[in-house]
């Protein structure tokens, strides 16, 4: 028994034991709403889903509130990328594209690690690389992707038009395979594959038999993902996590996108990861994946970054979820719902968006308490006059943040 107890101390101390390699990937399938990957059962999604969970989500922010975001590709990704509404990253529509790269994409987080993680890009829309995410610009810390396959959709003569676009289905063929070779052969720490077709399908033949169709083709090509995430987990000592998504759902008859109908907001989400009990409840936005993927890989994310975040990791030991603000005079009150009412949380708050310009915001500590009050009432005059207020209560695994705008 002692020998045995060197031996083990050994193998920890050589890392004989070490745990498992994380790695995710992220797959963004364009315009495909949450009935029609229900009513058609894509193999690979339910597949996916039998190791972890598949569940409704939803973007475009809050309807009529300060953060109501566009139900629009770009903004989509770029609400993925960062964890913040429009309100925030300023992506507003698929044209003149001006991000605010304050509020760092998951691919700067994962480059600003004391171990900078290894990075992947498969898009068959070349500005989600040179725009969205802003590799080798000063204001994204000159962030660099290792490995790089997109430009198709700026290369006609590998890539020529052709009728129903058929063309960007070149496209997505040729990013799906190069992700499947690339992450068998490389494993890249943190990828991300990004799928167009479906969204013209839609938008050119709106329900139909057509769009079904494209969206069985668009299972086969994240099948090729899923089957090289499988081989790595394998025949290497890789745990991975894998979320297929899409950017958000269609108008009533499918042609259509951009507004805030429930078909345009409702999405959906499939991963082999097992979720959290607000996932279960269909209660999961986009802004929740930058900060799950970071709880999954480790990552150590910047307090100024993480207080900015507006979604809470669907993975793991949350203590508290769904934070409101409302007003009473000049008192705020902020109530949230408590999972473990005996952990502490922490409030606080800021008269004015300094981060929005600079990057940065001095917060004003108001409380500590337990989570399981679940309230918690300030007078606003203590802190000064404002037309906006900024308010974040900090859990040991989340941080939720909250504006009132007056």
């Amino acid at each position: 028994m002692r020998r045995f107890c060197w031996v083990l101390i050994s193998l920890i101390l050589c890392g004989g034991l070490s745990a498992r390699e994380k790695k995710a990937v992220i797959i963004i399938v364009d315009g495909i709403p949450k009935d029609a990957i229900e009513r058609l059962h894509v193999p690979v999604i339910y597949d996916i889903a039998r190791e972890g969970a598949f569940g409704t989500s939803f973007v475009g922010g809050e309807v009529g509130m300060y953060n109501q975001t566009p139900t629009i590709s770009a903004v989509g990704y770029n609400t993925m990328l960062t964890g913040t509404w429009v309100n925030k990253h300023n992506v507003y529509g698929n044209d003149n594209l001006s991000p605010n790269y304050n509020y760092w994409s998951i691919f700067r987080i994962a480059k600003e690690q004391r171990k900078p993680l290894t990075t992947a890009i498969f898009s068959s829309w070349t500005d989600n690389r040179t725009v969205l995410l802003g590799e080798g610009r000063p204001e994204t810390g000159n962030l660099k992707i290792d490995y790089v396959f997109d430009g198709y959709d700026l290369d006609e003569k590998n890539f020529p038009h052709k009728e129903k676009d058929m063309h960007v289905f070149d496209y997505d063929e040729r990013v799906s395979r190069e992700a499947e070779k690339c992450i068998k052969e490389n494993g890249p720490d943190l990828s991300w594959v990004y799928l167009w077709y479906t969204d013209d399908a839609s938008h050119m033949f709106g329900n139909g038999s057509y769009f079904d169709e494209y969206i069985l083709k668009a299972g086969e090509q994240i099948d090729r993902v899923w089957q090289a995430v499988k081989y790595r987990q394998k025949n290497f000592d890789e745990d991975w996590m894998i979320i297929v998504t899409t950017d958000h759902g269609r108008t009533v008859n499918g042609h259509n996108h951009g507004g805030q109908s429930l078909r345009e907001r409702t999405t959906w989400i499939a991963t082999n990861q097992k979720v959290t009990k607000r996932f279960k409840e269909g209660k999961a936005a986009m802004v929740d994946i930058n900060p799950t993927v970071c709880e999954f890989l480790g990552m150590e994310v910047p307090q100024q970054v993480a207080w900015e975040r507006d979604g809470i990791p669907f993975i793991g030991k949350t203590q508290i979820s769904d934070l409101e603000v409302s007003t009473y005079d000049r008192a705020v009150i902020l109530t949230w719902k408590a999972v473990n009412k005996n952990a502490r949380v922490s409030v606080y708050a800021s008269p004015k968006d300094d981060y929005k310009t600079t990057g940065k915001e001095e917060w004003k500590h108001l409380a500590d308490l337990k989570a399981g009050e679940e309230a918690f009432r300030y007078d606003l005059n203590m802190i000064g006059q404002s037309k906006l207020y900024k308010f974040v209560v900090v859990g040991e695994h989340e941080s939720l943040n909250r504006w009132l705008v007056l």
